[in-house]
């Protein structure tokens, strides 16, 4: 039986995701985790890998289609497999079977209709551009009119306005390709402003570079610019508001003493095969509160309606800042790994959230997140909850400061303020306060965690 590719939900509260290209085509043979297709939530550009090995087909969407999360966009199948004739999309479906209601007819500009053979889409999708579709070359079989043929004749027949908006998904992200986002990202600009020439609006490299040469003229008086909150944006704003307003918060900073953590570090990163990784402190933190995590359930639990989960799996989420906003990648299974390979899990997820390669499961399963902006010069902070998660930990830089010694006398050393963040309708302040103790604990004397 041929094996239906799922769209992924890649976040709690993602409904829907759009389809930006895809990566193989219908009767391409995939092997099983080859990438597909390329989509774009609310937050990341990602990919959707083959569920199995086989033949594409039954491609349920087109690039630009903004998809249910857990719909089947399209099917992996055996050569001897055939494809059940309910599941076929709707491109597939001869128009002489089609089953009522009738196919909708394709209005021409001059209110006439035409015959033209086309896709029920093509024809939906003809008569809301308004496109004559008896002007438009089919490229299916049989010369057949497709969707794509039917926007890409109205993309060079009727480019859009310069004044009008981009289009924009029912999330509110702007429909762009890939290249158009990196390159926005590097040039600094706003693809909400940026009028898009490709199929449907969209945004191609060239429109952003014109857009780049060209600067926006402020709204209003005395603003230099106005960016409006969508996108990632808004999801950030969103969630981070719904967890200051549902969760309540309680914290603890605690100052560790960092001299035997960098000595370890810099023994490990000695040691290196050639080309790994390098341990980071962010490494170490994460499998200091790992070993934390194992000794503190009620901390490695969420909360869902009115019960607290105790979760058996310790996935720490790394926070990790884009220009578009922040991103909590997870590394999974933290507390069953060694440092060298937590590092190289880190320095991998924060590559592909960078360059917009990360895969589902890279946004899922998160139980705690480590917050680390030691590299910003920051010395503390306190952040907020990434929900459902129960707690988060803030780190700042590692600076040397004076501290008393065993004999109370003053002695220059390496150290790091850390602030927990904790859901306190989860935890109560000494369950919290002792996880923090064990964190600190294990940082500081770093051979605790192996005993």
């Amino acid at each position: 039986m041929a094996k239906p590719v799922i769209m992924p939900k890649f976040g709690f509260t993602q409904e829907t995701s759009v389809i930006v290209r895809w990566l193989a085509q219908p009767g391409q043979t995939v092997e099983q985790g080859d990438p597909i297709a390329e989509v774009s939530t609310d937050k990341v550009d990602m990919e959707v890998e083959a569920p199995a090995s086989g033949i594409l087909d039954g491609v349920r969407f087109q690039e630009g289609d903004e998809v249910p999360v857990t719909a089947i966009i399209a099917y992996i199948r055996q050569p001897d497999e055939t494809l059940p004739p309910e599941t076929l999309a709707a491109e597939e479906q001869p128009v002489a079977k089609a089953t009522p209601p009738p196919p909708r007819p394709v209005f021409t500009p001059a209110g006439g209709v035409s015959p033209t053979r086309a896709t029920p889409v093509a024809a939906r999708v003809a008569a809301d551009l308004g496109v004559d579709i008896a002007q438009v070359s089919g490229s299916g079989p049989g010369g057949r009119i497709t969707r794509k043929d039917v926007e890409t004749y109205a993309a060079q027949a009727r480019p859009a306005a310069p004044s009008s908006p981009p289009p924009v998904s029912s999330s509110g992200k702007v429909r762009a390709a890939p290249a158009a986002r990196r390159l926005a990202r590097e040039l600094g600009v706003d693809l909400s402003r940026v009028q898009g020439t490709g199929p449907r609006g969209r945004v191609q490299s060239v429109d952003v570079r014109a857009a780049a040469a060209t600067p926006a003229p402020s709204p209003l008086p005395g603003v230099r610019e106005v960016i409006p909150l969508t996108g990632m944006r808004k999801t950030i704003a969103q969630r981070m508001q719904a967890s200051a307003q549902q969760a309540p918060h309680i914290t603890f900073d605690a100052d560790v003493d960092v001299s035997a953590l960098e000595a370890l570090r810099r023994r490990a990163n000695a040691a290196l095969p050639e080309g790994h990784p390098h341990v980071s402190l962010t490494a170490l933190i994460a499998k200091a509160c790992a070993w934390a995590l194992q000794r503190h359930p009620r901390m490695n639990a969420r909360l869902e309606d009115d019960s607290i989960l105790l979760l058996a799996d310790i996935n720490i989420g790394i926070a990790v800042a884009l220009d578009e906003g922040l991103i909590v990648p997870v590394v999974h299974d933290v507390n069953h790994k060694g440092v060298l390979e937590i590092a190289a899990d880190i320095a991998a997820v924060v590559e592909r959230a960078r360059s917009g390669k990360l895969r589902g499961e890279d946004l899922q399963g998160g139980v705690f997140t480590i917050s680390n902006l030691g590299m910003f010069r920051v010395d503390r902070f306190t952040a907020i909850i990434n929900p459902p998660e129960t707690g988060i930990l803030a780190v700042g830089r590692v600076r040397k400061r004076f501290v008393p010694d065993e004999n109370d006398q003053p002695v220059l050393r390496p150290m790091m303020t850390i602030t927990l963040s904790a859901d306190h309708r989860v935890v109560d302040g000494a369950i919290a306060a002792r996880f923090l103790d064990d964190i600190r604990t294990a940082l500081e004397h770093p051979d605790a965690m192996i005993l």
